[in-house]
């Protein structure tokens, strides 16, 4: 795993800053920064400050305009405590550069964060391979504006070309990187096509959904089993699959990487390979935070990702969880409970109407529905035996 200077320390204090512009609004954009905070929160770090800016589209130079830039450089000396500032949007290596040379403190964009959230959370080898690839595809666009150099893994006689300057062997070293990092993949992915391979003929079933929405926890319920679950962004990076039988009805569940708005590319690139579970999977179970106030943005980003992967059209399971949290969130101790029971059926029969009629609604930490759910699921499974192995499906019921 690579160390560089932006790597995030406990108890860091940052500033974020956010831009409204093309076709975002100033609640999206405070949405985002929402987030961001959490993002920050799960790498170790305090957000205490939120800038944000309307214009038309980002400085090249410096991201945000001059009287923006100055005003959290005024902010930052007034505090004294500032030692990082976190931008919602990528930012180029000179942007970097030059912001880092006005606020005298670290700067970091939303994919470098995701990065360093990645890299701590890594444990297999497969996963910490991953990071590091997409950490050095990151870094390599921004060399000059992120590092002074890059450690030598060499030097002497024959280590540059003639009037090679220390920018171009920093970006050669780099390379040499990405393409040792991707072959070591390529071994590693092969090794777990045929893993998947020695599963058998069992129905494969796959939990998807936006990161921090319960499906660590909802592995857990329908697998008896005991997968890390925390209220943390990425809290599951390498895919966990467990063998599950319902009333004699095996099949394969894994649990997944949670997906997130503005997921850096070079991190979807690498992590393709883990994401194939999603691919093969048979049925997709995708969870939702209904307690979440933007929880169809994140709906729609995670529909968005799998039309990208080419996972699409396959059969959704949508499960609807926290409605624990929900509730709470919406009712208060007054409403007339028949009041409440027509807010109820109406939220229910619009989604019965949105999904075709495959959607659940949960509460993992409750148990609420966790039997209707697992009925779901097992009719699923079951209609996917018939269709792929007619002549056997007697064999699980």
């Amino acid at each position: 795993m690579i160390e560089t200077k932006k790597k995030i320390n406990q108890e860091e204090r940052a500033v974020l800053v956010g831009l409204v512009y093309k076709e975002q609004t100033e609640p999206m954009v405070n949405e985002y920064l929402d987030e961001l905070a959490f993002l920050a929160e799960t790498a170790g770090a305090k957000a205490v400050k939120r800038f944000t800016q309307k214009l038309p589209h980002p400085d090249s130079k410096i991201f945000v305009g001059k009287g923006k830039l100055e005003e959290i450089r005024q902010y930052i000396l007034l505090k004294g405590n500032i030692n990082l500032v976190i931008f919602d949007d990528e930012l180029t290596g000179a942007q970097i550069q030059n912001i880092e040379k006005e606020l005298k403190v670290k700067i970091i964009d939303r994919s470098d964060l995701i990065l360093d959230i990645f890299a701590s959370r890594a444990k297999t080898a497969q996963a910490k391979t991953q990071v590091e690839l997409a950490q050095y595809q990151y870094i390599l666009p921004r060399l000059k504006g992120m590092w002074k150099h890059l450690e030598r893994q060499g030097g002497g006689v024959g280590t540059r070309g003639p009037g090679e300057t220390e920018i171009e062997t920093d970006r050669r070293i780099v390379k040499d990187k990405i393409g040792l990092l991707r072959k070591r993949l390529a071994e590693i992915d092969k090794q777990s096509v045929t893993q998947r391979k020695d599963r058998g003929e069992f129905i494969r079933v796959a939990l998807v959904g936006y990161t921090n929405v319960g499906k660590s926890t909802l592995m857990n319920i329908l697998s008896k089993s005991d997968v890390f679950a925390e209220n943390k962004l990425f809290a599951t990076l390498d895919t966990t699959t467990r063998k599950v039988v319902f009333e004699q009805t095996p099949f394969l569940l894994s649990d997944t990487v949670g997906f997130i708005r503005k997921l850096p590319h070079h991190l979807v690139e690498s992590f393709k390979s883990t994401l194939d579970e999603v691919r093969e999977a048979d049925v997709l179970l995708h969870v939702v935070d209904i307690s979440h106030p933007q929880y169809e943005d994140q709906l729609n980003v995670v529909i968005k990702t799998l039309n990208e992967l080419g996972a699409g059209n396959k059969p959704i399971i949508t499960i609807f969880n926290k409605m624990d949290k929900y509730e709470e969130q919406t009712f208060d101790q007054w409403l007339q409970p028949e009041v409440k029971t027509e807010i109820l059926n109406d939220l229910k029969q619009r989604w019965q109407i949105e999904t075709e009629g495959h959607c659940v609604f949960v509460s993992a930490t409750q148990r609420l529905n966790i039997d209707g759910l697992r009925q779901t699921i097992l009719n699923e499974v079951r209609k996917m035996y018939q269709i792929r192995y007619p002549y056997k499906v007697e064999f699980f019921y």
